[in-house]
């Protein structure tokens, strides 16, 4: 029996339709029977189709600066929380306390 944690895990592949038959019944039959995976699934499904339809716009360059710096800082609060290195504080980031 599929669980939820295994649809989610199999989702992206049945939506660009890559699953095999046998594992594409399983989630239909999952789906039928747990409406909150079916809400994701249909969710999902309407958003690609949204942005499939969609041409790709350049952003000015200004933005594209602040929107990279403030991923780098977000990256970098990560690092500083223990997720990349055994410590807190890391003596070679400058961005850790």
């Amino acid at each position: 029996m599929l669980t939820c944690k295994d649809f989610l895990r199999e989702l992206s592949e049945f939506l660009d339709d890559a699953t095999d038959s046998a594992t594409k019944k399983e989630l239909e039959r999952h789906m039928s029977e747990c409406p909150n995976c079916w809400v994701v699934f249909d969710t999902c499904k309407k958003t690609v189709q949204i942005y499939k339809g969609q041409v790709a716009k350049e952003i000015p360059q200004s933005i594209h600066v602040r929107l990279m710096a403030a991923i780098q800082r977000k990256m970098a609060a990560r690092k500083c929380e223990g997720h990349s290195h055994p410590h807190p504080t890391d003596s070679n980031n400058p961005n850790c306390s």
